[in-house]
């Protein structure tokens, strides 16, 4: 695969070209072979691009690239010794004691063994890749830029003709559309209707169903369609708009009134062909003047926001009522074109993509001939998911074939294993993929080690990817890792691969989404030999580097023992102790380990050899008591999540020593956290201490600092009375969220004297003891952008210094029964964009009313009604209320109330 090795080499090349390893190579006399590896790994890269394309056609490519992936990930495990033992040297350095560090010189990582080991390693390495290197050019590979486009197994060009008695289950989404190009916008003549789904959906087929209907025929003067594909060539689509028309000239149109240079171009359809740019732009423009028109500009990808301007300011002269539909795979794309709300298609009910099935399998009328294969049919139809294409595919492998062992076949392989055709359904998906940059090609490939059906959380992905060091490097300062994975996240929902996002209450810290079946079955074709969810019946090639092991065994445990490269498991189910032992025992390399809601009362102590490992999940164990100290020797670990270990009694003393965490998820049954461990952990930016019966305070003592921190959540700690946490040294905290804490005021006296604090995002929820807000949010006056409170009984106030927090874009108040009173100045926000409150009944109509006078500019205000009403009636409501809109959601935060 050679996204995974193009991923791995940009590694591979990251670190040797790092500060540490230009030092180590140096000092430890490894400079001249870790140099010839950098030179090997970079020319090789350079023809990976090229690589990929010509895979598919060429066997001995394809274990070209199997082998040089090897090459890379032994490379790499090499180079990450190393970064341990850098790590190791820091901890002795900040942590050790003398007895420790003399402990460690005689253990087997004293420098004398190390560095003769990794010197048989990295010649090893070397060699391997020299080997690999001179074969190269024996496959003719091309030297490509890594941001060219590859080349694309372009569908072929549509056309707006369809039969609609070949259509099946589309009727109301027809019916919407058309109310879509019938509706007059008043703000502009010329409207723009996205239309937005998976490939094979049918977002074409919708379009030339209306396209074609006689309703729209009568309705526009002028109708033109266009395909667009990938190539958003402003001047060739001039050109092919101005030919859909003079090809497509209706019957209400009166063509006397057109000018003599058009009229010649009717007579002479040829002339188009010789027309230079300015002529060809003149013609549309003096076509469309004043006419209403019906644009389709079918399979969009463009993204450039200034070519479309540019092909829109060729059609803005339309007539009042002229629409342009769009069809696209990619929200971002209608985001720029739309000037309508985007129509998202849906998957067509499971009783249409039978009836398709049963028309394109059988001929007419043979189906009731073989009932056994009807009931065949319709599990067949059930993996499609809803997609048209993927059901018109399936049974085209079946069409004429009366076997029930082939449609068995059919229903028990992934689809992913059939052999297709060009234009079937992943190969069309393929497009899609073909579109992405390479570190998101990477991305979307390990996604496939998940399980189908599987809920993403976005903070679980993100961490995921880190954990392989599959995100690039931030481009700027003030981005960190878990930002570009954010990004990455969007970047692919965006593009149609996730969907059925559910923002919950904690947007946008929380949200999880999906991946269509048929998109996990994309992943799955690519990442192929690489990623693999494991049941009883699955074969593991000895390739096999990520697993989900979905059932328990001894078909399983025989099967892993075919294993040695293995960097993921992921335990969807209850596995033996002497299983994980094994793995730990077997797998040196795993960078994760997933053990979610698994039943261990101990770990293993030998964990602490694994040093490669990022990332260990004990969420939901809540049987376990205590971590051995040896988990402390992981000092590579990023990600510790021990959410939802009710029993556990403490963190390891020596925890401070993992000095890489960056992400810690925990509960406990102390009464606090240590200070000297956890408030020590200066890497750490994201916190979540959640149902921790007995906590008293986050730390003993207050000299926890915490200076990275960027996201603090605490959640059902009952016992919670303070933060004990110097707010002061909180400067890179943006995000905090306090939920369910009932003993808890946020009233502790903190020094507000020259405080630096970053905050842009604070939500309280459930905390009965709050009466006001504290007074160290002016700090953050100029970052916080959002302020959200709910279910706080107690809550009576906004304070009067509220209008000093300049930058506050939402402020969400909600079933808050005594808060009665809103500050003088609210009109000094003047980045609010949405105001809400609900479930306030103390806050008066007169008080309402008022505000609403001082903050008209704002443009999204929702007040309920359930208020006491000094004059009359409180279900009386101002007609001219807002009506309360969502936003982008990387621009807000939601609610669960959210609409």
């Amino acid at each position: 695969m050679a996204e995974i090795g193009y991923g791995i080499a940009v590694k591979v090349l990251e670190l040797l070209g790092s500060r540490t390893f230009q030092e180590i190579s140096s000092a430890w006399g490894f400079k001249g072979d870790l140099k010839k590896i950098g030179r090997r790994v970079l020319a090789i890269k350079a023809v990976l691009i090229d690589a990929e394309e010509k895979q598919a056609s060429n066997e001995r490519l394809r274990t070209w690239l199997r082998e040089l992936k090897d090459v890379l990930i032994d490379a790499e495990n090499v180079l990450d010794e190393f970064q341990y033992r850098v790590l190791q040297k820091d901890v002795m350095k900040i942590n050790g004691s003398s007895r420790k560090k003399v402990r460690f010189f005689f253990s087997g990582s004293n420098p004398l063994l190390f560095r003769f080991k990794m010197a048989h390693k990295i010649k090893g390495v070397r060699e391997k890749l020299d080997d690999i290197a001179a074969l190269k050019d024996e496959f003719g590979l091309a030297v490509r830029p890594e941001d060219e486009k590859t080349t694309m197994n372009r569908r072929d060009m549509t056309h707006s003709f369809v039969n609609p008695s070949n259509v099946i289950g589309r009727g109301d989404d027809k019916e919407k559309i058309m109310d879509l190009l019938m509706q007059q916008d008043a703000s502009r003549n010329v409207s723009v209707i996205p239309i937005v789904g998976i490939g094979g959906l049918g977002k074409t087929t919708l379009a030339k169903l209306s396209f074609d209907d006689k309703q729209v025929v009568s309705h526009f003067q002028l109708r033109m369609w266009v395909c667009v594909s990938e190539d958003f060539n402003v001047t060739r689509l001039t050109k092919e708009i101005l030919k859909s028309a003079i090809y497509r000239i209706d019957e209400n149109f009166v063509v006397d009134g057109l000018p003599n240079s058009l009229k010649e171009l009717l007579k002479d359809k040829k002339i188009l062909e010789n027309l230079g740019v300015d002529e060809v732009q003149c013609r549309l423009r003096e076509l469309l003047k004043d006419k209403k028109f019906l644009l389709v500009l079918d399979d969009v990808w463009n993204e450039n926001r200034s070519k479309w301007n540019q092909l829109e300011e060729l059609l803005i002269d339309g007539s009042d009522g002229s629409k342009i539909l769009v069809t696209t795979r990619n929200s971002s794309v209608a985001t720029i074109m739309g000037t309508t709300t985007t129509y998202n298609l849906k998957g067509l009910p499971e009783e249409d993509c039978m009836s398709l099935f049963v028309k394109l399998a059988f001929k007419v009328g043979q189906e009731n001939q073989y009932p056994n294969l009807l009931y065949i049919g319709r599990e067949i139809v059930k993996k499609c998911k809803g997609v048209p294409l993927a059901v018109s595919t399936l049974a085209g492998l079946l069409y004429l074939k009366v076997d029930d062992h082939e449609w068995k076949s059919i229903r028990d392989n992934e689809i992913w294993n059939l052999e297709q055709k060009e234009g079937d359904i992943l190969p069309a998906l393929k497009l899609s993929y073909n579109q992405l940059p390479f570190h998101l090609k990477q991305c979307f490939a390990y996604c496939s080690v998940f399980p189908k059906d599987y809920d993403f959380n976005n903070l679980e992905l993100i961490q995921f990817w880190m954990a392989h060091g599959i995100l690039q490097s931030p481009a700027n300062g003030s981005q960190e890792l878990e930002d570009v994975g954010d990004l990455y996240i969007k970047e692919l929902l965006s593009r149609t691969f996730f969907q059925d996002v559910d923002q919950g209450d904690m947007m946008p810290i929380f949200f999880t989404f999906k991946m269509h079946d048929l998109v996990h079955d994309l992943a799955l074709s690519i990442a192929k030999g690489e990623c693999l969810v494991v049941t009883k019946k699955s074969t593991l090639a000895a390739e096999v580097c990520h697993l989900s092991i979905l059932e328990n065994g001894q078909e399983v445990t025989t099967q892993l023992e075919k294993l040695s490269r293995v960097q993921t498991i992921i335990f969807k189910t209850e596995q033996p102790a002497s299983l994980l032992e094994a793995c730990i025992a077997r797998f040196k390399y795993l960078r994760v380990l997933d053990l979610s809601q698994s039943s261990f009362e101990v770990l293993p102590s030998s964990i602490g050899s694994l040093k490669h490992l990022r990332y260990l999940n004990l969420l939901g164990n809540d049987i376990i008591k205590q971590l051995p100290d040896s988990i402390c020797k992981l000092h590579s670990l990023q990600i510790l999540m021990l959410g939802g270990c009710s029993n556990l009694e403490r963190l390891p003393k020596g925890i401070r020593d993992i000095i890489s965490l960056r992400h810690l998820i925990i509960t406990t049954k102390h009464t606090y956290l240590s200070e000297k461990a956890v408030g020590c952990l200066d890497s750490l930016r994201f916190l979540f201490i959640c149902e921790c019966e007995n906590l008293k305070c986050l730390f003993e003592g207050r000299e926890g600092r915490l200076t990275n921190l960027r996201t603090l959540f605490v959640k059902e700690c009952p016992s919670l009375t303070t933060l004990s946490l110097s707010i002061k040294h909180l400067t890179s905290l943006e995000t905090l969220i306090i939920w369910d804490c009932e003993e808890l005021s946020l009233t502790d006296k903190e020094e507000n004297q020259d405080l630096k604090l970053s905050l842009q995002l604070l939500v309280i929820m459930e905390l009965p003891k709050l009466e006001v807000l504290p007074q160290w949010l002016q700090a953050s006056a100029n970052t916080l952008q959002h302020l959200k409170i709910e279910d706080c009984c107690n809550f009576t106030a906004l304070p009067e210094w509220l209008p000093h927090l300049k930058s506050l874009q939402t402020l969400t108040i909600i079933n808050c029964p005594v808060f009665s009173s809103l500050p003088e100045g609210m009109q000094d926000l003047t980045a609010l964009r949405e105001f809400r409150i609900d479930d306030c009944p103390k806050l008066s109509r007169k008080c309402r009313e008022e505000v609403r006078h001082k903050i008209a500019h704002v443009p999204n205000i929702d007040f309920d009604n359930n208020f006491d009403d000094d004059s009359g009636s409180s279900s009386e409501r101002d007609d001219d209320i807002s009506v309360y809109l969502l936003v982008e959601d990387d621009e807000k935060l939601n609610t669960s109330h959210n609409q």
